[in-house]
């Protein structure tokens, strides 16, 4: 990717020259993200709908973009699940899951998820983008995991790649950045006149404001790249920008390992002993990956994000608000009427009394009054149907939405139609569990290539107690038959299925009491029996657990 003769300007000038390709393959995408944001914040805009009507605003729109959307909100967190590949791995493959844990709990995830949860629907897709950002530190560490959520106008994919990041040899990110943001991380190298490049400028750019374009690439060993840039300064130009070599435990030499000459101590398994005179060469951990995690809507076959579900009811809409607006017309032109002579008066105010001077008495057989109702309910009817319409192509039944569901009339007819209507929607949970899947292994893969000295993680015993171990790089650290040192990033990463469960402690609090009325724990008067009990309702928080199980022990110690 990168030819040694290459200078910095031939390199601005080619990814300028990509980027602006991408962009402009892109750009028939960009402006329908432009159309759907419009219709989920209610535009008013009625197109017109034969030869010659002209473009008018909406006197009044429902919002049954936005109200299917917010209907399909989630704010549940899929859980990680790590699993061992081999035997000896499964108690690193704990480590590993109960440090993601404690990432997820970190790290800003309700707000993420709670901004993935609209974007992905109405957009189609959107995208955690992954970073190590070593300008957070502590005094025991250095650097820590960054997630953010990008809207997915924020990715401009290489042109012609369609079937996922994996595919692509390069794809670009714009990040809305402030001056001093920049000059924190790269430095005085941002002169005061510089400016984003006017393709790329997003809402709201200001002075102090500016788009930074990176470039992730492919370079010619499989690794992953990176060039950003803002105008025509380049901020970063790294051709091999995920290599590492851990700075404290050795000394790195020009090829980029680190060379170990004395004993390495691990946190969680044996210290790697050099021979006498002999010296360890650490290859450098590379996660090979993209930051970018794409999540997806509903997959379709040649879109690189998913299927929006505001494209499938945006023709719904529109009428929607046609008959709202007729409506209302009808409503307003309807009243009452009156008719007088041409030659008679009234005076209008606002006594209870009105005076009417017809003149003559053939003039007074001229008054009359009229009520006119315009007649709505064909449009009230038409309404309901295209509303219906609208739910049925999203999926979203009553149950799902919590209104009370008249076809269901017992409650197996009522849970029923509750997993008929999950089942539509089954889809969208598992593309969102795949997209935290890989999110997990990334994090994984960030934190074993960066995170050079160990870092507590915390987790619960059986009883219920928090237990503090480390993760620690150097453990997965291992030696091949032929004596070659490698790094075991051989784990499998998933979300645990029983997360909704898990999350609702007071469905597990009944479930434990209903577990201890029936004798699954033992004889409910045996203080053992209720010594366990206890020590369950602990570890699911339960109020006053922590002193009743404590009462119990002394009495059983008195007794």
């Amino acid at each position: 990717m990168k030819e040694p003769y290459e200078t910095t300007a031939a390199r601005l000038a080619l990814w300028r020259g990509r980027f602006g390709r991408a962009e402009a393959a892109y750009a028939g995408e960009l402006t329908r993200m432009e159309r759907r944001e419009r219709q989920y914040q209610g535009d008013r805009t009625l197109e017109p709908l034969v030869a010659g009507d002209k473009t008018t605003r909406a006197a009044h729109v429902r919002n049954l973009s936005a109200e299917l959307i917010e209907a399909q909100v989630d704010a549940s967190i899929p859980a990680p699940r790590v699993t061992a590949r081999r035997r000896e791995d499964e108690d690193l493959a704990r480590i590993i899951e109960d440090m993601l844990r404690n990432e997820m709990d970190r790290l800003p995830m309700e707000q993420l998820n709670d901004l993935m949860e609209r974007m992905v629907p109405i957009q189609g897709g959107a995208a955690f983008l992954l970073d190590w950002d070593s300008g957070t530190s502590s005094h025991d560490s250095v650097g820590e995991l960054s997630v953010l959520a990008l809207h997915p106008r924020q990715i401009i994919p290489q042109e012609g790649v369609w079937d996922g990041l994996d595919r692509a040899d390069y794809v670009f990110v714009k990040l809305p950045q402030t001056r001093d943001g920049l000059r924190r991380r790269y430095g005085d190298v941002l002169p005061e006149e510089a400016r984003s490049d006017a393709l790329s400028a997003p809402e709201g750019e200001g002075e102090d404001c500016l788009t930074q374009l990176v470039a992730y690439y492919r370079n010619d060993r499989g690794g992953v790249g990176v060039f950003s840039w803002v105008g025509d300064t380049v901020l970063e130009d790294r051709e091999d920008y995920q290599a590492s070599a851990s700075q404290e435990d050795g000394r790195d030499d020009a090829a980029g390992e680190t060379v170990i000459d004395g004993p390495l101590l691990r946190s969680n398994r044996p210290p790697l002993l050099p021979e006498p005179g002999e010296a360890i060469r650490v290859p450098a951990y590379r996660p090979g990956i993209y930051p970018l995690i794409l999540q997806k809507n509903v997959s379709v076959y040649g879109h690189f994000l998913g299927e929006s579900d505001l494209d499938k009811i945006a023709d719904q809409q529109r009428t929607v608000n046609r008959i709202e607006s007729k409506i209302i017309d009808k409503l307003l032109k309807s009243g009452s009427y009156i008719t007088l002579p041409d030659d008679a008066s009234i005076r209008v105010d606002t006594e209870d009394l009105k005076v009417i001077r017809p003149g003559t008495h053939q003039n007074k057989e001229l008054i009359g009054v009229y009520d006119l109702q315009g007649d709505v309910g064909q449009d009230l009817v038409y309404l309901a149907q295209v509303y219906e319409e609208a739910r049925q192509a999203i999926g979203i039944t009553d149950a799902y939405q919590g209104r009370r569901d008249t076809t269901a009339t017992s409650g197996r007819a009522k849970e029923f139609s509750a997993a008929q209507a999950a089942g539509r929607m089954e889809s969208k949970r598992v593309l969102k569990q795949a997209a935290y899947a890989a999110l997990y292994e990334a994090m994984f893969r960030f934190r074993l290539a960066y995170a050079s000295e160990p870092r507590p993680v915390v987790s619960a015993d059986p009883q219920g107690l928090p237990a503090y171990r480390a993760f620690d790089r150097w453990d997965f650290l291992e030696r091949d038959a032929a004596g070659e040192w490698y790094w075991n990033d051989r784990f499998l990463f998933s979300c645990d299925a029983s997360v909704p469960l898990a999350g609702n402690r007071e469905t597990l609090w009944q479930e434990t009491r209903m577990n201890l009325q029936t004798g699954a724990f033992g004889d409910p008067q045996d203080p053992e029996t209720l010594l366990l009990f206890w020590t369950r309702m602990r570890s699911l928080h339960y109020p006053t657990a922590e002193e009743t199980l404590e009462w119990l022990k002394r009495k059983s110690v008195n007794s």
